[in-house]
């Protein structure tokens, strides 16, 4: 008895070192995501001061809003906002939805050379983005040349190829559906086909209300990968539409034009780390407040949708 005693005291004790090591290490990965976050928000609160003051590295000793109405006026941000949450959003949905209805067509229909039409979706993530743009690029010249239609400078060639199934990480997006859609149970379809349903009836009252969830994370992910795109954007859309994370890329510039003409800021019109820093900021807390938002529901969906590698 007192052996097994001293035993259970030993597993105890080794799940209590285990747990104390395996808290370390999420504690030293969480640091590492932290860190710039952390470090952003205390230098963009920084005064003129603090920022040349060698001794002050954390805590700012004099706390300082101007570099944040700097930052606001440099980016334009009540234009820049609106016109890339408008643009973000709207991508976003055309990539769900075609997403939605390329992955339902892999798994749930037979049809020749599929398997082939399946690479064909793989490659379009494998291969580089340059490659592809350039030929994309070609085409949008073309049609303004032949047709008369003004494709360059406008939204129109980034919203074709999300209704085509070629916007940013189309391919990710058809697999999560893809993956997902082969769980749900075909008895489904089969009882909506016997009332009478036809294929887009199943896929809009079957398969799409049992994916809701799902359908939240394809969406986020296709928002934030559209707010974050500057490449193809400036490719296509060539500054002719104010965004905000094309305004942060050009920060420096913009700053120093705004300067010159004695608009930059009141504080100092020399940029320096906290204008940076305070731009920065600004630029994603449209993505923070909205995982603030949906954060319960994403995680629900991710669980669902597989992306967890369980």
């Amino acid at each position: 008895m007192t052996n097994k005693l001293l035993t259970v005291r030993q597993m105890l004790k080794r799940k209590k070192y285990l747990n104390l090591a395996l808290y370390a290490v999420l504690i030293l990965i969480s640091y590492q995501f932290m860190y710039p976050l952390l470090r952003m928000i205390t230098i963009s609160l920084m005064s003129q001061e603090d920022i040349i003051n060698p001794t002050v590295n954390w805590l700012p000793k004099t706390t300082s809003f101007g570099n944040l109405r700097t930052a606001l006026g440099v980016l334009d941000l009540k234009t820049t906002l609106v016109n890339s949450l408008l643009l973000s959003s709207l991508l976003a949905l055309c990539q769900t939805l075609v997403s939605a209805m390329t992955g339902f067509a892999f798994a749930r229909f037979q049809f020749k050379f599929k398997n082939f039409w399946f690479i064909m979706v793989i490659l379009t993530f494998i291969l580089p983005t340059p490659i592809t743009l350039i030929p994309r690029t070609m085409m949008a010249v073309s049609v303004r040349e032949t047709l008369g239609f003004q494709m360059i400078g406008t939204p129109y060639p980034q919203l074709l190829m999300a209704l085509t199934g070629q916007g940013i990480f189309s391919a990710i997006l058809i697999l999560i559906f893809y993956n997902f859609f082969r769980l749900i149970p075909r008895v489904l379809d089969e009882a909506a086909a016997i009332d009478g349903a036809n294929p887009l009836q199943i896929f809009y009252h079957v398969i799409l209300k049992l994916s809701l969830s799902t359908i939240l994370v394809v969406f986020l992910l296709s928002f934030v990968w559209n707010w974050n795109e500057t490449y193809i954007t400036n490719t296509f859309i060539r500054g002719q539409i104010p965004l905000l994370p094309p305004r942060l890329a050009s920060f420096d510039s913009i700053f120093e034009q705004l300067a010159s003409a004695g608009t930059a800021g009141q504080e100092q019109q020399r940029i320096n780390e906290a204008y940076k820093m305070s731009a920065t900021l600004i630029s994603i807390l449209p993505l923070f407040i909205l995982y603030l938002i949906v954060q319960r529901q994403l995680i629900r969906g991710i669980e669902n949708a597989g992306l967890t590698g369980e």
